[in-house]
């Protein structure tokens, strides 16, 4: 099989992935709260294959606010939201304007921070997973990106019952044609996935 790059994200019903003003004391921004991912924890059983698939990859790629909620330099003491032990597992290649030594963390994650552009970050994940798949893990303008620069063959979008009004959406400014594969309903959320082509 070909070495795939594929992607997830939670949206709400009008598309919006992360809220405006990320900060420390709001990740997602204002106006987005736990319902936005409440199908991870609320309903985890049902979910857990969705869950699952995030971490499935052997390398990820993500924007520096996916990593900080900072946006020039570095903090050096920042590690991260996850804390210690990250849920990747794998190499993590952050897109960022601003270099910064690799960050090794518990449990086999490694941070790099790329900062000669995405494209460079994207053929690092991908020589650094050999013959897994790679994962662009967001955020919202990341993805777009990637999608429009036709460096994904899937989307997975778990659509969450919520509106956000405002933020970052996914679909402003996409080029990408999204052919629908499957879906499938949970109580909190539907699961889409497609295969992502040009218009």
């Amino acid at each position: 099989m070909p070495q795939l790059v594929e992607a997830h994200m939670t949206l709400t019903l009008d598309g919006f992935g992360t809220g405006e003003n990320q900060r420390l004391e709001a990740p997602f921004g204002d106006g987005v709260g736990e319902d936005l991912h409440r199908w991870m924890f609320e309903d985890g059983a049902n979910n857990r294959a969705e869950r699952d698939a995030i971490v499935d990859y052997g390398a990820f790629v993500m924007g520096r606010n996916m990593f900080d909620p900072g946006r020039g330099p570095w903090d050096p003491e920042w590690r991260g939201w996850w804390g210690p032990n990250p849920p990747y597992h794998r190499p993590v290649f952050v897109v960022t304007h601003h270099p910064r030594p690799s960050l090794e963390m518990e449990g086999g994650t490694v941070f790099h921070f790329v900062s000669d552009g995405p494209e460079h970050a994207l053929a690092r994940a991908r020589a650094a997973a050999g013959d897994a798949n790679v994962a662009i893990a967001g955020g919202v303008q990341t993805l777009r990106h990637y999608l429009n620069a036709g460096a994904v063959d899937r989307l997975y979008l778990t659509i969450a019952a919520e509106l956000m009004h405002r933020g970052e959406r996914l679909w402003d400014g996409l080029t990408a044609r999204l052919e629908p594969m499957s879906a499938r309903h949970t109580r909190f959320a539907t699961h889409v996935a497609y295969r992502v082509g040009r218009l």
